[in-house]
């Protein structure tokens, strides 16, 4: 094992007594104290019930494109999402591992581990935000956390219909998301997205109507922004502020619309794959970014 790697795990040893104060032994026989997360989306999951993962993959990209909430310092970095280091998983001897359904390996390989469970973003109704409510119930009941989960719901209904009341009152143009991917092209959010499910709910129309995949998102060339009239651009950093700069200074950029009447804002990151955390991140970067309206 790397000494990286072995660093962090004899760290999260030598902290464990200290977790269960954000978790307990479930009724199942789970110790929420040894729980890994292998995507950010069941990482969201544990967060909002009140408990810390032992481990969590890329942790350094979990600062860039997810930011909050911040992980515990005892936490261990599993390696990447998509080829998580098993050896290092089987050495922690977690209770249970958390992954994203149709994300990174297959759960087979987890199971021989400790006992796995899935979550999936999006299903037919292509309402994640939804999907994401179903799942932190299923995790809180195999956590023996339910009241836990229904106080974070009832905490996060109070918190959307509050959003909903202050954005009522403000004069409207459709809103276009995206974060740059590279010199050439965008990431946008439509159909299919969690932040268009919480748009639906402010009662804000998204800008972008075009495709979108199973995520609800698309890459798009940066020409394709050009066609895009009076609408307000929320931009989401993911430490790309030297490729913002580049981009700033093209002649395509400067002749954006949204460029030119000054309604192009850039917010922190917020995960766009997230759950119910995520979303009251992304209404806090609406509220910051469309104020002057």
């Amino acid at each position: 094992m790397p000494d990286f790697y072995r660093r962090r795990l004899l760290m999260a040893m030598a902290l464990a007594p200290l977790l269960p104060a954000f978790g307990s032994r479930a009724a199942s026989g789970i110790d929420a104290a040894r729980i890994v997360s292998l995507e950010w989306l069941p990482t969201e999951l544990l967060l909002a019930l009140g408990v810390a993962p032992m481990g969590v993959a890329e942790m350094y990209n979990y600062q860039l494109w997810v930011g909050e909430p911040k992980l515990p310092a005892s936490t261990v970095d599993l390696g990447l999402r998509t080829e998580p280091n098993l050896e290092l998983m089987m050495q922690m001897r977690p209770s249970l591992i958390l992954y994203s359904s149709g994300y990174g390996p297959s759960n087979d390989k987890f199971e021989k581990i400790a006992p796995a469970m899935g979550f999936a973003f999006n299903d037919a109704s292509g309402k994640p935000l939804t999907v994401a409510r179903q799942s932190l119930m299923q995790l809180a009941d195999r956590l023996d956390r339910v009241p836990q989960a229904q106080r974070h719901l009832a905490q996060f209904d109070a918190f959307i219909a509050a959003a909903r009341k202050r954005v009522a009152g403000r004069k409207r143009r459709p809103v276009l998301l995206m974060s740059l991917l590279d010199a050439r092209h965008a990431l946008v959010f439509g159909k299919g997205s969690l932040f268009l499910e919480v748009m639906n709910e402010l009662g804000l129309e998204n800008a972008w109507q075009g495709e979108t995949n199973f995520w609800g998102s698309a890459v798009i060339g940066l020409e394709r922004l050009a066609t895009l009239k009076d609408v307000e651009a929320i931009c989401f950093a993911h430490g790309d502020d030297n490729l913002m700069q580049q981009v700033s200074a093209t002649p395509l950029w400067q002749a954006m619309d949204f460029v030119r009447q000054q309604r192009f804002r850039r917010v922190p990151q917020v995960w766009f794959y997230g759950a119910t955390l995520s979303a009251m991140r992304f209404c806090q970067s609406l509220d910051r970014a469309l104020e002057p309206l």
